[in-house]
Protein backbone atom coordinates (compact mmCIF):
# COMPACT_ATOMS: atom_id res chain seq x y z
CA UNK A 1 0.00 0.00 0.00
CA UNK A 2 0.83 3.45 -0.61
CA UNK A 3 -0.93 5.01 1.89
CA UNK A 4 0.36 7.17 4.85
CA UNK A 5 -1.25 8.61 8.32
CA UNK A 6 -0.52 10.07 11.38
CA UNK A 7 0.05 7.89 14.09
CA UNK A 8 -0.66 9.70 16.82
CA UNK A 9 1.47 6.53 19.28
CA UNK A 10 4.47 7.79 17.15
CA UNK A 11 3.83 11.68 16.53
CA UNK A 12 4.36 11.07 12.90
CA UNK A 13 3.30 10.89 9.65
CA UNK A 14 4.22 6.96 8.58
CA UNK A 15 3.71 3.94 5.39
CA UNK A 16 0.54 2.16 6.88
CA UNK A 17 1.37 -1.11 6.51
CA UNK A 18 -2.04 -3.36 7.63
CA UNK A 19 -1.19 -6.92 9.10
CA UNK A 20 -2.89 -9.07 6.22
CA UNK A 21 -2.60 -7.52 2.72
CA UNK A 22 -5.42 -6.17 1.60
CA UNK A 23 -7.22 -6.90 4.62
CA UNK A 24 -7.86 -4.01 7.22
CA UNK A 25 -9.46 -3.78 10.67
CA UNK A 26 -10.26 -0.72 12.31
CA UNK A 27 -11.77 -0.13 15.78
CA UNK A 28 -13.75 3.20 16.52
CA UNK A 29 -14.71 4.19 20.17
CA UNK A 30 -18.46 4.77 19.49
CA UNK A 31 -21.17 6.77 21.27
CA UNK A 32 -22.06 6.65 24.77
CA UNK A 33 -26.15 6.94 24.32
CA UNK A 34 -27.02 9.85 26.81
CA UNK A 35 -29.10 12.30 24.57
CA UNK A 36 -28.77 13.68 20.55
CA UNK A 37 -25.53 13.82 18.84
CA UNK A 38 -24.26 16.89 18.22
CA UNK A 39 -21.85 17.87 15.14
CA UNK A 40 -18.57 17.68 17.13
CA UNK A 41 -19.80 13.98 17.86
CA UNK A 42 -20.65 12.79 14.29
CA UNK A 43 -17.55 14.43 12.90
CA UNK A 44 -15.28 11.40 13.98
CA UNK A 45 -18.40 9.13 12.06
CA UNK A 46 -18.05 11.25 8.79
CA UNK A 47 -13.77 11.29 9.13
CA UNK A 48 -13.55 7.15 9.58
CA UNK A 49 -16.54 6.97 6.89
CA UNK A 50 -14.13 8.41 4.42
CA UNK A 51 -11.31 6.77 5.40
CA UNK A 52 -13.02 3.08 5.07
CA UNK A 53 -14.20 4.44 1.60
CA UNK A 54 -11.16 5.41 0.56
CA UNK A 55 -9.15 2.25 1.81
CA UNK A 56 -11.71 0.03 -0.06
CA UNK A 57 -11.18 2.13 -3.31
CA UNK A 58 -7.80 1.53 -2.93
CA UNK A 59 -8.69 -2.91 -2.99
CA UNK A 60 -8.84 -3.78 0.55
CA UNK A 61 -11.65 -5.50 2.34
CA UNK A 62 -12.17 -3.41 5.53
CA UNK A 63 -13.62 -4.61 8.86
CA UNK A 64 -15.08 -1.44 11.02
CA UNK A 65 -15.90 -2.34 14.52
CA UNK A 66 -17.74 0.61 16.16
CA UNK A 67 -19.19 -0.08 19.91
CA UNK A 68 -22.22 1.54 21.30
CA UNK A 69 -21.07 2.87 25.15
CA UNK A 70 -25.08 1.72 27.01
CA UNK A 71 -24.33 1.27 30.39
CA UNK A 72 -21.95 4.67 31.89
CA UNK A 73 -22.71 7.02 35.02
CA UNK A 74 -24.10 9.59 31.84
CA UNK A 75 -26.84 7.09 30.76
CA UNK A 76 -27.44 6.42 34.70
CA UNK A 77 -27.73 9.85 35.88
CA UNK A 78 -29.51 11.74 32.60
CA UNK A 79 -32.35 8.48 32.55
CA UNK A 80 -33.03 9.16 36.21
CA UNK A 81 -33.38 12.84 35.40
CA UNK A 82 -35.98 11.60 32.88
CA UNK A 83 -37.73 8.95 34.89
CA UNK A 84 -37.48 5.92 32.35
CA UNK A 85 -34.70 2.62 33.02
CA UNK A 86 -31.39 3.15 31.94
CA UNK A 87 -31.49 0.35 29.49
CA UNK A 88 -34.77 2.15 27.64
CA UNK A 89 -33.16 5.64 27.62
CA UNK A 90 -30.03 4.14 26.23
CA UNK A 91 -31.97 2.31 23.45
CA UNK A 92 -33.56 5.27 22.93
CA UNK A 93 -30.46 7.73 21.84
CA UNK A 94 -28.93 4.49 20.11
CA UNK A 95 -31.52 5.14 17.80
CA UNK A 96 -31.15 8.81 17.85
CA UNK A 97 -27.69 8.15 16.82
CA UNK A 98 -28.72 5.53 13.60
CA UNK A 99 -30.82 8.37 12.76
CA UNK A 100 -28.02 10.96 12.60
CA UNK A 101 -25.78 8.61 10.60
CA UNK A 102 -28.22 8.11 7.87
CA UNK A 103 -28.84 11.65 7.66
CA UNK A 104 -25.29 12.31 6.97
CA UNK A 105 -24.74 9.20 4.37
CA UNK A 106 -22.49 7.27 6.73
CA UNK A 107 -22.71 3.36 6.05
CA UNK A 108 -23.18 0.71 8.82
CA UNK A 109 -19.85 -0.69 10.68
CA UNK A 110 -19.50 -4.11 9.89
CA UNK A 111 -21.05 -4.48 13.59
CA UNK A 112 -21.78 -2.52 16.08
CA UNK A 113 -21.77 -3.86 19.68
CA UNK A 114 -22.83 -3.14 22.90
CA UNK A 115 -20.88 -2.83 25.75
CA UNK A 116 -24.04 -4.69 28.10
CA UNK A 117 -23.61 -7.78 25.57
CA UNK A 118 -19.97 -8.46 26.79
CA UNK A 119 -19.38 -8.64 29.97
CA UNK A 120 -17.74 -11.99 30.27
CA UNK A 121 -15.06 -10.98 28.16
CA UNK A 122 -14.46 -7.65 30.33
CA UNK A 123 -14.56 -9.87 33.03
CA UNK A 124 -12.08 -12.86 31.63
CA UNK A 125 -9.28 -9.46 30.79
CA UNK A 126 -10.02 -8.22 34.13
CA UNK A 127 -8.81 -11.48 35.45
CA UNK A 128 -5.91 -11.93 33.54
CA UNK A 129 -4.95 -8.30 34.33
CA UNK A 130 -4.54 -9.52 38.17
CA UNK A 131 -3.21 -12.50 37.58
CA UNK A 132 -0.30 -10.81 35.73
CA UNK A 133 -0.06 -7.91 38.57
CA UNK A 134 -1.33 -5.00 36.62
CA UNK A 135 -4.88 -4.88 38.91
CA UNK A 136 -6.04 -5.23 42.17
CA UNK A 137 -9.76 -5.57 44.09
CA UNK A 138 -9.95 -2.69 46.37
CA UNK A 139 -9.88 -3.83 50.16
CA UNK A 140 -12.73 -1.73 51.63
CA UNK A 141 -15.19 -4.28 50.14
CA UNK A 142 -16.58 -1.77 47.45
CA UNK A 143 -16.37 -4.37 44.39
CA UNK A 144 -14.27 -2.06 43.03
CA UNK A 145 -11.57 -3.31 40.95
CA UNK A 146 -8.45 -1.03 39.63
CA UNK A 147 -5.71 -0.91 37.14
CA UNK A 148 -2.60 0.04 38.90
CA UNK A 149 -0.48 2.91 36.60
CA UNK A 150 2.83 2.49 38.49
CA UNK A 151 2.57 -1.31 37.44
CA UNK A 152 3.07 -0.53 33.48
CA UNK A 153 6.03 1.76 33.35
CA UNK A 154 4.87 2.62 29.56
CA UNK A 155 1.60 4.36 30.62
CA UNK A 156 1.65 7.78 28.90
CA UNK A 157 3.17 6.52 25.88
CA UNK A 158 0.40 7.28 23.23
CA UNK A 159 -0.37 10.95 24.85
CA UNK A 160 3.25 11.35 25.52
CA UNK A 161 2.36 12.33 29.44
CA UNK A 162 4.60 11.67 31.90
CA UNK A 163 2.91 9.79 35.24
CA UNK A 164 4.88 11.68 37.19
CA UNK A 165 3.18 14.81 35.95
CA UNK A 166 -0.47 13.78 36.24
CA UNK A 167 -3.27 13.87 38.48
CA UNK A 168 -5.95 12.53 38.88
CA UNK A 169 -9.56 13.62 38.01
CA UNK A 170 -10.91 16.23 39.78
CA UNK A 171 -14.45 13.90 39.90
CA UNK A 172 -12.49 10.46 40.13
CA UNK A 173 -13.99 8.54 42.62
CA UNK A 174 -11.08 7.49 45.27
CA UNK A 175 -12.36 4.84 47.39
CA UNK A 176 -10.41 2.07 47.92
CA UNK A 177 -7.24 3.38 45.33
CA UNK A 178 -4.03 2.74 46.05
CA UNK A 179 -2.94 5.30 43.94
CA UNK A 180 -5.05 8.41 42.75
CA UNK A 181 -4.34 7.94 39.18
CA UNK A 182 -5.28 3.90 39.36
CA UNK A 183 -8.36 3.75 36.66
CA UNK A 184 -11.59 1.74 37.39
CA UNK A 185 -11.96 -1.51 35.64
CA UNK A 186 -14.82 -2.59 37.76
CA UNK A 187 -17.16 -0.47 39.40
CA UNK A 188 -18.99 -1.66 42.39
CA UNK A 189 -22.50 -1.87 43.04
CA UNK A 190 -23.51 1.01 45.44
CA UNK A 191 -26.39 2.30 47.56
CA UNK A 192 -28.66 3.98 44.82
CA UNK A 193 -27.59 2.69 41.40
CA UNK A 194 -30.14 0.69 39.78
CA UNK A 195 -30.37 -2.73 40.39
CA UNK A 196 -30.74 -3.72 36.41
CA UNK A 197 -27.12 -1.85 36.27
CA UNK A 198 -25.34 -4.62 37.89
CA UNK A 199 -23.79 -7.92 37.01
CA UNK A 200 -22.41 -10.85 38.76
CA UNK A 201 -18.40 -11.22 38.80
CA UNK A 202 -15.93 -12.43 41.76
CA UNK A 203 -15.46 -9.31 42.94
CA UNK A 204 -18.94 -8.31 43.44
CA UNK A 205 -21.87 -7.40 41.51
CA UNK A 206 -20.94 -4.16 39.69
CA UNK A 207 -20.59 -2.53 36.08
CA UNK A 208 -18.22 -2.17 33.95
CA UNK A 209 -15.21 0.89 33.68
CA UNK A 210 -15.94 2.80 30.20
CA UNK A 211 -12.36 1.93 28.98
CA UNK A 212 -12.48 -1.89 29.73
CA UNK A 213 -15.44 -2.01 28.08
CA UNK A 214 -13.84 -0.81 24.61
CA UNK A 215 -10.35 -2.92 24.92
CA UNK A 216 -13.09 -6.04 25.41
CA UNK A 217 -14.99 -5.45 22.39
CA UNK A 218 -11.89 -4.77 20.40
CA UNK A 219 -10.49 -8.21 21.09
CA UNK A 220 -13.31 -9.94 20.79
CA UNK A 221 -14.10 -9.15 17.18
CA UNK A 222 -10.53 -7.97 15.82
CA UNK A 223 -8.51 -10.40 18.05
CA UNK A 224 -5.32 -9.44 20.10
CA UNK A 225 -3.91 -7.79 17.18
CA UNK A 226 -5.44 -5.32 14.66
CA UNK A 227 -4.46 -2.16 12.47
CA UNK A 228 -5.93 0.99 13.20
CA UNK A 229 -8.11 2.25 16.38
CA UNK A 230 -9.73 5.73 16.04
CA UNK A 231 -11.60 8.15 17.94
CA UNK A 232 -11.86 11.94 18.66
CA UNK A 233 -8.86 13.69 19.79
CA UNK A 234 -10.26 14.25 23.20
CA UNK A 235 -10.18 10.78 23.41
CA UNK A 236 -6.36 9.71 23.41
CA UNK A 237 -6.24 10.75 27.26
CA UNK A 238 -7.19 9.34 29.08
CA UNK A 239 -9.69 6.74 27.48
CA UNK A 240 -7.14 5.50 24.37
CA UNK A 241 -4.18 5.65 26.91
CA UNK A 242 -6.06 3.33 29.84
CA UNK A 243 -7.22 0.97 26.62
CA UNK A 244 -3.47 0.48 25.30
CA UNK A 245 -2.30 0.09 29.17
CA UNK A 246 -4.74 -2.41 30.12
CA UNK A 247 -4.48 -4.52 26.78
CA UNK A 248 -0.86 -4.59 26.20
CA UNK A 249 -0.80 -5.35 30.18
CA UNK A 250 -2.55 -8.29 29.56
CA UNK A 251 -0.85 -9.24 26.88
CA UNK A 252 -2.75 -8.32 23.83
CA UNK A 253 -0.79 -6.00 20.76
CA UNK A 254 -3.69 -4.22 20.42
CA UNK A 255 -3.45 -1.58 18.01
CA UNK A 256 -0.82 -0.91 15.42
CA UNK A 257 -1.80 3.20 14.49
CA UNK A 258 -3.86 5.43 16.61
CA UNK A 259 -5.74 7.69 14.62
CA UNK A 260 -7.65 10.99 16.23
CA UNK A 261 -9.41 13.30 14.03
CA UNK A 262 -9.52 17.03 15.97
CA UNK A 263 -12.48 18.74 17.10
CA UNK A 264 -15.54 21.04 15.93
CA UNK A 265 -15.28 24.40 17.83
CA UNK A 266 -17.56 27.73 18.74
CA UNK A 267 -15.90 30.94 19.39
CA UNK A 268 -12.30 28.75 19.44
CA UNK A 269 -13.85 26.29 22.03
CA UNK A 270 -14.42 22.39 21.34
CA UNK A 271 -17.79 21.62 21.06
CA UNK A 272 -19.33 20.21 24.38
CA UNK A 273 -22.77 19.62 25.66
CA UNK A 274 -21.44 20.93 29.65
CA UNK A 275 -20.38 24.20 27.97
CA UNK A 276 -23.82 24.20 26.10
CA UNK A 277 -21.99 25.02 22.93
CA UNK A 278 -23.57 22.53 20.99
CA UNK A 279 -24.96 22.33 17.37
CA UNK A 280 -27.80 20.02 16.51
CA UNK A 281 -27.16 17.38 13.64
CA UNK A 282 -31.02 17.57 12.66
CA UNK A 283 -31.38 20.83 13.10
CA UNK A 284 -28.60 21.44 10.56
CA UNK A 285 -28.78 18.61 8.05
CA UNK A 286 -32.84 20.47 7.74
CA UNK A 287 -31.09 24.19 7.26
CA UNK A 288 -28.37 22.60 4.65
CA UNK A 289 -29.20 19.11 3.52
CA UNK A 290 -27.32 15.94 4.61
CA UNK A 291 -24.82 16.25 2.54
CA UNK A 292 -23.96 19.74 2.56
CA UNK A 293 -23.53 19.02 6.48
CA UNK A 294 -21.36 15.68 5.27
CA UNK A 295 -18.75 18.44 2.85
CA UNK A 296 -18.59 20.80 5.67
CA UNK A 297 -17.34 17.63 7.90
CA UNK A 298 -15.51 15.98 5.36
CA UNK A 299 -13.73 18.79 3.77
CA UNK A 300 -11.67 19.57 6.24
CA UNK A 301 -8.21 17.89 7.29
CA UNK A 302 -9.46 15.72 10.14
CA UNK A 303 -6.31 16.70 11.90
CA UNK A 304 -7.78 20.32 11.67
CA UNK A 305 -10.33 22.31 14.32
CA UNK A 306 -13.41 23.45 12.47
CA UNK A 307 -15.18 26.60 13.47
CA UNK A 308 -18.70 25.93 12.69
CA UNK A 309 -20.19 29.14 11.51
CA UNK A 310 -23.39 29.78 9.08
CA UNK A 311 -21.25 31.10 7.12
CA UNK A 312 -19.01 27.95 7.15
CA UNK A 313 -21.88 25.91 6.38
CA UNK A 314 -23.27 28.07 4.15
CA UNK A 315 -20.25 27.63 1.80
CA UNK A 316 -20.53 23.83 2.32
CA UNK A 317 -24.24 24.03 0.54
CA UNK A 318 -22.80 26.39 -2.39
CA UNK A 319 -19.89 24.14 -2.70
CA UNK A 320 -22.22 20.78 -3.16
CA UNK A 321 -25.03 23.22 -5.55
CA UNK A 322 -21.52 23.82 -8.21
CA UNK A 323 -21.34 19.54 -7.66
CA UNK A 324 -24.89 19.19 -8.50
CA UNK A 325 -25.12 21.51 -11.28
CA UNK A 326 -22.35 20.13 -13.09
CA UNK A 327 -23.33 16.56 -12.46
CA UNK A 328 -27.32 17.82 -13.54
CA UNK A 329 -25.45 18.98 -16.85
CA UNK A 330 -23.32 16.17 -17.73
CA UNK A 331 -25.91 13.42 -16.29
CA UNK A 332 -28.19 14.38 -19.44
CA UNK A 333 -25.82 12.62 -21.67
CA UNK A 334 -24.29 9.59 -19.46
CA UNK A 335 -27.92 7.32 -20.08
CA UNK A 336 -25.89 3.95 -21.29
CA UNK A 337 -22.59 4.99 -19.80
CA UNK A 338 -21.25 1.78 -18.49
CA UNK A 339 -20.32 1.63 -14.84
CA UNK A 340 -17.23 1.46 -13.96
CA UNK A 341 -14.46 1.04 -11.20
CA UNK A 342 -12.91 3.69 -9.17
CA UNK A 343 -9.34 2.98 -9.50
CA UNK A 344 -9.68 3.05 -13.65
CA UNK A 345 -11.00 6.42 -13.11
CA UNK A 346 -10.02 8.36 -10.04
CA UNK A 347 -7.39 10.79 -11.19
CA UNK A 348 -3.74 10.27 -9.66
CA UNK A 349 -3.73 13.60 -8.00
CA UNK A 350 -6.87 12.69 -6.11
CA UNK A 351 -5.66 9.14 -5.20
CA UNK A 352 -1.76 11.01 -4.20
CA UNK A 353 -3.90 13.62 -2.18
CA UNK A 354 -6.44 10.82 -0.28
CA UNK A 355 -2.84 8.36 0.18
CA UNK A 356 -1.43 11.25 1.85
CA UNK A 357 -3.38 11.51 5.33
CA UNK A 358 -6.29 11.44 3.57
CA UNK A 359 -5.93 14.42 2.29
CA UNK A 360 -9.48 15.67 1.65
CA UNK A 361 -8.61 19.13 0.91
CA UNK A 362 -6.29 18.58 -1.77
CA UNK A 363 -8.41 15.84 -3.20
CA UNK A 364 -11.39 18.21 -3.22
CA UNK A 365 -9.21 20.75 -5.13
CA UNK A 366 -9.13 17.56 -7.93
CA UNK A 367 -12.85 17.24 -7.69
CA UNK A 368 -13.83 20.72 -8.13
CA UNK A 369 -10.53 20.86 -10.80
CA UNK A 370 -12.24 17.99 -12.89
CA UNK A 371 -15.84 19.70 -12.48
CA UNK A 372 -14.05 22.56 -14.41
CA UNK A 373 -12.96 20.56 -17.29
CA UNK A 374 -15.86 18.85 -17.37
CA UNK A 375 -18.10 22.03 -17.89
CA UNK A 376 -15.69 23.43 -20.41
CA UNK A 377 -16.27 20.56 -22.29
CA UNK A 378 -19.82 20.95 -22.01
CA UNK A 379 -19.44 24.28 -23.65
CA UNK A 380 -17.22 23.31 -26.26
CA UNK A 381 -19.57 19.99 -27.37
CA UNK A 382 -16.83 17.96 -26.45
CA UNK A 383 -18.86 14.94 -24.98
CA UNK A 384 -16.12 12.32 -24.50
CA UNK A 385 -14.17 15.11 -22.38
CA UNK A 386 -17.44 15.93 -20.54
CA UNK A 387 -18.41 12.13 -19.86
CA UNK A 388 -14.76 11.55 -18.81
CA UNK A 389 -14.90 14.39 -16.26
CA UNK A 390 -18.70 13.01 -15.24
CA UNK A 391 -17.23 8.87 -14.02
CA UNK A 392 -14.35 10.63 -12.13
CA UNK A 393 -16.18 13.18 -10.54
CA UNK A 394 -19.08 10.64 -9.67
CA UNK A 395 -16.03 8.27 -8.63
CA UNK A 396 -14.28 11.15 -6.15
CA UNK A 397 -17.93 11.81 -4.77
CA UNK A 398 -18.14 8.17 -3.88
CA UNK A 399 -15.22 7.76 -1.79
CA UNK A 400 -16.03 11.07 -0.01
CA UNK A 401 -19.56 9.66 0.23
CA UNK A 402 -20.71 12.71 -1.66
CA UNK A 403 -22.54 10.07 -4.18
CA UNK A 404 -26.03 11.75 -4.52
CA UNK A 405 -26.78 8.42 -6.79
CA UNK A 406 -25.61 6.36 -3.96
CA UNK A 407 -27.72 3.81 -2.05
CA UNK A 408 -26.95 6.05 1.26
CA UNK A 409 -28.61 9.45 -0.11
CA UNK A 410 -31.45 7.83 -2.62
CA UNK A 411 -33.12 5.95 -0.13
CA UNK A 412 -32.85 6.83 3.52
CA UNK A 413 -36.19 5.62 4.76
CA UNK A 414 -36.27 3.94 7.95
CA UNK A 415 -36.89 -0.02 7.44
CA UNK A 416 -40.92 -0.71 7.73
CA UNK A 417 -38.99 -3.82 10.08
CA UNK A 418 -38.12 -1.48 12.42
CA UNK A 419 -41.82 0.79 13.08
CA UNK A 420 -43.00 -1.52 15.43
CA UNK A 421 -39.87 -1.70 17.65
CA UNK A 422 -40.50 2.47 17.54
CA UNK A 423 -44.33 2.00 17.98
CA UNK A 424 -43.55 0.12 21.19
CA UNK A 425 -40.58 1.96 22.24
CA UNK A 426 -42.54 5.64 22.15
CA UNK A 427 -45.21 3.57 23.48
CA UNK A 428 -43.44 2.91 26.43
CA UNK A 429 -41.69 5.96 27.62
CA UNK A 430 -45.54 7.39 26.54
CA UNK A 431 -47.02 5.13 29.20
CA UNK A 432 -43.79 6.44 31.96
CA UNK A 433 -44.95 9.21 31.47
CA UNK A 434 -48.53 8.96 32.08
CA UNK A 435 -47.71 7.20 35.74
CA UNK A 436 -45.32 10.09 36.20
CA UNK A 437 -47.92 12.68 35.84
CA UNK A 438 -50.45 10.41 37.96
CA UNK A 439 -48.46 10.93 40.73
CA UNK A 440 -47.97 14.40 39.86
CA UNK A 441 -44.34 14.00 39.35
CA UNK A 442 -44.29 16.78 36.69
CA UNK A 443 -40.60 17.35 36.44
CA UNK A 444 -40.33 13.52 35.47
CA UNK A 445 -43.23 14.09 33.01
CA UNK A 446 -41.70 17.33 31.08
CA UNK A 447 -38.50 15.64 30.64
CA UNK A 448 -39.44 12.39 29.16
CA UNK A 449 -42.22 14.60 26.74
CA UNK A 450 -38.65 16.46 26.21
CA UNK A 451 -36.82 13.30 25.58
CA UNK A 452 -39.01 12.69 22.64
CA UNK A 453 -38.86 16.11 21.59
CA UNK A 454 -35.20 15.76 20.72
CA UNK A 455 -35.67 13.27 18.50
CA UNK A 456 -38.16 14.95 16.42
CA UNK A 457 -41.36 13.51 18.12
CA UNK A 458 -44.17 15.63 19.21
CA UNK A 459 -46.33 14.56 22.33
CA UNK A 460 -49.87 16.11 22.50
CA UNK A 461 -52.16 15.74 25.19
CA UNK A 462 -55.75 15.02 24.25
CA UNK A 463 -59.09 13.67 26.21
CA UNK A 464 -58.42 10.30 24.66
CA UNK A 465 -55.07 10.16 26.08
CA UNK A 466 -51.53 11.35 24.30
CA UNK A 467 -50.76 11.27 21.08
CA UNK A 468 -47.36 11.49 19.15
CA UNK A 469 -46.30 12.41 15.70
CA UNK A 470 -43.30 12.92 13.91
CA UNK A 471 -42.23 16.58 13.50
CA UNK A 472 -40.80 17.25 9.90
Amino acid sequence: MTFRLYDSARRAVVEFQPLQPGKVSIYCCGPTVQSSPHLGHIRKEVNFDVLRRWLEASGNEVTMITNITDIDDKILIKSAEAGSPWWAHAYLFEGVFHRAYRALGIRPSTYEPRATGHVPEMVALIAELIERGHAYAADDGSGDVYFSVLSWPAYGQLSGMKVDEMEPAEDADPRGKRDPRDFALWKGHKPGDPETAAWATPWGRGRPGWHLECSAMAGKYLGDAFDIHGGGLDLRFPHHENELAQSRAAGRPFASYWMHNAWVTMAGEKMSKSLGNTADVFAAVEAYGGRAVRLYLAGPHYRSAIELSDASLGEAAAQLARIDSFLDRAGTMSVGWTAWSPGEVLPAAFAAAMDDDLGTPGALAVLFGAIKEGNVALDAGDTGKALAAYASVRAMLGVLGLDPAAPEWSDQTASDDLKPVVDGLVAALLEQRQQARARKDWPAADAIRDQLATIGLKVEDTPTGPRWSLEK
